[in-house]
């Protein structure tokens, strides 16, 4: 936000007895509004997105005359130095829109927001039974005396554990949500509202897959239920604010920015967090995230942290996320998602070179499970999933929330890319059971085949000698790795001795040979790279490696 500063002539009022008001909204297409604000003494110029923003000197002029008229000139010479800086500030943060947009007002105080939805949010504390392990007094006497009698074993009481967190009530009659990881193997749950009042919580169901449980009470009273907000119209910017118990600090109220969204940080299948700047300490876990609307837009789960304190990075689950998640838990005690039965992982810029494709976008199908829903509707290893249900996909870690929030028998539409060419197929969507996911494997077991080299690495063929000695299944067909060179590119992408290539760029292999060729022929084609698909302890992947190795 530009700020350009103005002093008030003698004579006239104090600054701290302005209240913070429009003096002019500027009606460009940029939405510019200039307002007074009693905490900073300046003159501040908002926007919000809506075309190219132009302040011109008429403007400023007029803004001028409206605070003369309000008793507080203008200091005329200071604004015509910043004039300038003010009209490239403006141009810089001045974001495109669809028309003429709405003044933008930034709130002096988050007072109001945070005493509307401060009596949803609770305090939960959790203890726990932990066995006692060691002798205590007399085992380690022992240690400096072996000659001390034994004494009779006596069994020692278990140790009680405490830890805390946090929660928020999405139901008048006592539901409360929090993570998983708070209530985890709790023998007692106790919530605590901020007047004080204190219940006795059971456990209603948990999700270890998204860290979300559901909690209840038996309030005396009717409770304020908080209501979701959409998560994904949160822009990266956009104003939040947390409420939790950090190390016990009940209600405490922190305000921040949305500073990333769609963030992976490789806690689960399900990644695809909220980052904010908001404090967010030990204490804050599922507490939630308000927009200014007072609105849950995220419940808060994580942090990065060197320190175990807050340095500036949280990470909260997104409310759409969340809601299909505790909707199954309030009905069903537990969560049941969908399964397109594919193993697969993002397309990277050297992926997507490697497949000519103008851009890096999708997911790369590493594998599809045999009679699963995928291969039923004809989806394969190597295609490139880049819409599924009418909505794109945009990176890897989004498609599996979206496939695990799809009703279970429901029919969608899977868009992907085969060697360039748009392909549509028509998925059923099953239950995803985890005992009975496992890879799909095809093919016969090729002949001998001598040793050959390329691009670093040293192939063989699949013999039943390497097969027992490598651990490779009898099923799997292609190019053993027998050595990858140090330092080479290869190397750097994880390839090692016993990983086996079954397709190059697409195509499948059967042996070094077939290897060697069609590596010759992506070179002639004019790629950069190929993309070699690898098996490994049962599981498929991709990787790409350069010619200019």
């Amino acid at each position: 936000m530009m700020a350009v500063r103005a002093f008030p002539r003698a004579g006239t009022e104090p600054w701290s007895d302005i209240r913070a008001r429009p003096v002019r909204a500027l009606c460009h297409p940029g939405g510019t509004t200039i307002f007074q604000s009693p905490f900073s003494r300046t003159v501040h110029d908002g926007w919000a997105p809506g075309g190219e923003t132009k302040v011109t000197r008429r403007d400023l002029v007029r803004l001028n005359s409206s605070v003369q008229r309000s008793g507080q000139p203008l200091f005329r010479p200071v604004l015509n130095v910043f004039l300038g800086a003010i009209l490239v500030a403006m141009a810089l943060v001045a974001a495109p829109g669809d028309g003429v947009a709405k003044p933008v007002y930034l709130p002096s105080s988050f007072a109001d927001l945070a005493e509307q939805v401060l009596p949803s949010v609770v305090n939960i504390t959790v203890t726990k039974e932990v066995p006692r392990t060691g002798g205590g007094l007399e085992d380690f006497l022992r240690r400096f005396d072996p000659r001390a009698p034994e004494q009779r074993e006596r069994p020692l009481p278990p140790r009680r554990r405490s830890g805390g967190g946090t929660g928020f009530v999405v139901d008048a009659k006592g539901l409360i949500v929090t993570n998983n990881h708070v209530v985890e193997d709790a023998d007692k749950i106790t919530v605590q509202f901020q007047e004080g009042e204190e219940y006795d919580a059971e456990l209603v169901g948990t999700d270890p897959a998204t860290d979300l449980a559901v909690i209840r009470i038996d309030p005396k009273h009717k409770l304020t239920a908080l209501k979701f907000g959409d998560s994904d119209k949160a822009r990266v910017g956009d104003w939040v604010i947390t409420i939790g118990n950090p190390f016990g600090l009940s209600g405490t109220v922190t305000a921040g920015i949305i500073s990333a969204r769609n963030r992976n940080i490789q806690t689960g299948l399900y990644d695809d967090f909220i980052q904010t700047d908001s404090s967010i300490n030990p204490g804050n876990s599922g507490g939630p995230m308000f927009n200014l609307d007072g609105e849950v837009i995220g419940i808060n789960t994580a942090i990065f942290s060197p320190s175990g304190g807050n340095d500036g990075i949280g990470f909260s689950i997104p409310s759409n996320l969340a809601k299909t998640v505790i909707t199954q838990l309030i009905e069903k005690g537990e969560v049941k998602r969908g399964w397109l039965g594919v193993a697969f992982q993002p397309v990277t810029r050297e992926t997507a070179e490697s497949l000519g494709l103008d851009e890096a976008r999708g997911a790369l199908v590493s594998s599809v499970t045999a009679d699963g829903p995928a291969e039923k509707a004809g989806i394969r290893s190597g295609d490139i999933i880049i819409e599924y249900d009418g909505k794109e996909v945009n990176a890897r870690q989004r498609l599996p929330g979206m496939v695990a929030n799809t009703p279970i028998g429901s029919k969608v539409e899977v868009v992907v890319l085969r060697k360039g060419k748009r392909k549509t197929f028509t998925v059923q969507i099953a239950e995803r059971d985890e005992d009975k996911i496992q890879a799909s494997l095809g093919g016969q077991a090729p002949g001998d085949r001598d040793e050959v080299s390329v691009l670093a690495m040293t192939l063989g063929s699949l013999t039943t000698e390497v097969r027992e000695s490598l651990g490779i299944d009898e099923d799997v067909e292609g190019a053993v790795i027998l050595h990858v060179e140090p330092g080479s590119h290869a190397q750097e992408q994880g390839l090692r001795r016993g990983d086996v290539i079954v397709s190059v760029s697409l195509e499948d292999v059967k042996n070094p040979e077939e290897v060697v060729a069609r590596v010759e022929e992506v070179r002639k084609e004019g790629r950069p790279s190929a993309l070699f698909r690898i098996y490994r302890g049962g599981n498929y992947f991709h990787v790409t490696i350069s010619f200019d190795d």
